[in-house]
């Protein structure tokens, strides 16, 4: 017989496995030595008080050891000879759509207009060092998608989308730590993630499916309103049962096609600002009521939101012990985004602190109605405008915290982890006036919420430009194929369906088990 029980101890008794299961025994009234066997269902940081406790659920065993998790991934069904099924991106959306679409026996054929995990390091160094941006290799496109590259945090609110857990579990088959199945805000790390990448992609290769890389796709192949088919660059046409377009938040290229092809497709509300870092000791202070952090306490993080005059301003992809990143998929723009090692090491804490706009109220165009594209085109030329402002190359504007809340010039900034660097911009005059001033509000309010926030030694960089797709591809509630356009299934982050990696990965096996719905059924 097992039991179950809840226990809260101090951060350095968690982290010892015979505590744990002795705190956990003497609160279901046992003795340490009739248990044969623990786990930690679930662990979370309980920082309320000056002490900060960490919560457990644990269960016991009275009859012998929970089995170790197996050492190599499942081998999936062969499915060299079953009907092929296109998937356009190979994010989190496509390669779990491949792996949904194998478990229903149907082929998947990824096509990837980026490069294999581990080449897009030397394109990554190329931002980096040279402030050269590859359209088709960076931190967005590419093998595993922009989840890759910039982190692999692994939290969700979407638990009404599909199962989590089942997520979780597909990347600890293929290499992730156990930790992610039990923590609550799990994370990977952006050092650990291309080698479960690359376990994904072998598996499925195994299983029979294709996947092409440096592989954009140019057109869409129609015939009596159904879309069987794609073109590539290179002038190829590969056709199959279905098409599933899981391209991310940033192929533009995608979304201009679409509207030129008259495939609907609609304008939706988004998020801007910047991305704010603080030194982590400072986070680290504020959250755990400490002057240093206890060893056994991970670096801390936050989250943050407040309504400013009815528009929401918060945080967004918190990254402990982070790494800004120039995220730009075109030259002559600057984005920035956040990234942490699996350890979270680093000296610094950053976060994209957003605004929400609304294309229809926000973006001053009366043809906003009519074209679902000017969402999207007000982004790039505020990208556009930042690339300018730091002096037309990676580096990024950037502006001191109460600098910026109290509109006076940064004289001097403090150092960064943005590795094409930083110069100093009065951000009013780079940010569009409703984000500028909705920030400015927003942030002032943290400030008053958070004791040590506001701080001189935090630094705000331009533009986190990319935190949504500003498009929704319309799907069928129900069948989840486009209305208009047959056999294309919109899926993921960039068709406006998801937002992070776990809901991506949600999105992809929905999406898999409506194409195999419709072509077994078909025969």
């Amino acid at each position: 017989m097992n039991r179950t029980v809840d226990i809260a101890l101090q951060p350095r008794e968690a982290a010892d496995p015979l505590l744990v299961r002795a705190a956990a025994a003497e609160a279901c009234s046992m003795m340490a030595e009739d248990v044969r066997g623990s786990q930690i269902l679930k662990r979370s940081i309980d920082a309320r008080s000056k002490l900060p406790l960490v919560r457990l659920r644990v269960e016991l065993s009275m009859v012998s050891e929970f089995p170790e998790a197996p050492a190599a991934p499942p081998a999936l069904q062969d499915v060299s000879n079953a009907p092929s099924v296109i998937i356009v991106g190979c994010g989190p959306a496509g390669l779990f759509a491949a792996l949904g679409c194998i478990e229903r026996g149907l082929k998947p054929i990824i096509l990837e207009r980026g490069k294999e995990v581990r080449a897009r390091r030397r394109d990554l160094a190329m931002i980096n060092r040279e402030h050269v941006v590859d359209p088709d290799s960076n931190y967005c496109f590419g093998e595993g998608g922009a989840g890759t590259y910039s982190d692999g945090k692994l939290y969700t609110r979407s638990l009404k989308r599909g199962n989590v857990a089942s997520v979780l579990k597909t990347f600890t088959d293929f290499g992730a730590p156990q930790d992610i199945l039990v923590d609550a805000h799990p994370h990977i790390g952006t050092n650990k993630l291309p080698g479960i990448v690359t376990a994904m992609r072998e598996a499925i290769l195994a299983a029979g499916g294709e996947v092409r890389f440096e592989t954009r796709v140019t057109d869409f192949l129609q015939r009596n309103g159904s879309v069987h088919g794609v073109r590539t660059a290179n002038g190829d046409e590969v056709t199959g049962k279905a098409v599933v377009l899981a391209t991310g938040h940033s192929a533009r290229d995608i979304f201009t096609l679409l509207h030129a092809k008259g495939i609907r497709i609609e304008a939706k509300s988004f998020a801007m600002g910047v991305r704010i870092e603080h030194p982590q000791a400072v986070i680290d202070r504020m959250q755990y009521h400490c002057a240093v952090r206890d060893p056994y306490l991970p670096p801390a993080s936050y989250s943050a939101v407040q309504q400013v005059r009815g528009r929401g301003v918060y945080s967004f992809c918190m990254c402990p012990g982070g790494i800004i990143a120039p995220c730009a998929t075109a030259p002559g723009e600057v984005v920035v985004n956040g990234w942490s090692p699996s350890k979270r090491n680093n000296p610094y804490a950053n976060s994209g602190i957003v605004v929400a706009v609304d294309p229809a109220t926000d973006i001053a165009s009366n043809a906003v109605s009519n074209d679902p594209l000017a969402g999207m085109e007000w982004q790039r030329q505020v990208e556009q405008d930042t690339w300018r402002a730091g002096g037309e190359r990676q580096s990024a504007p950037a502006q001191r915290l109460v600098d910026f809340l109290e509109k006076r010039n940064s004289r001097d900034l403090p150092t960064c982890s943005y590795p094409p660097g930083i110069v100093p911009v009065m951000l009013r005059e780079v940010l569009p006036p409703v984000v500028a001033e909705s920030l400015r509000e927003g942030l002032k309010a943290f400030g008053e919420k958070m004791r040590g926030y506001r701080t001189n030694e935090a630094v705000l960089v331009a533009v986190e430009s990319r935190t949504s797709s500003p498009v929704r591809i319309p799907r069928d509630a129900v069948t989840l194929e486009h209305p208009e356009a047959k056999g294309l299934y919109p899926c993921g982050e960039g068709a406006g369906y998801a937002g992070g990696i776990v809901s991506a990965a949600l999105d992809g096996l929905r999406v898999a088990e409506a194409v195999g719905h419709k072509v077994l059924r078909r025969g």
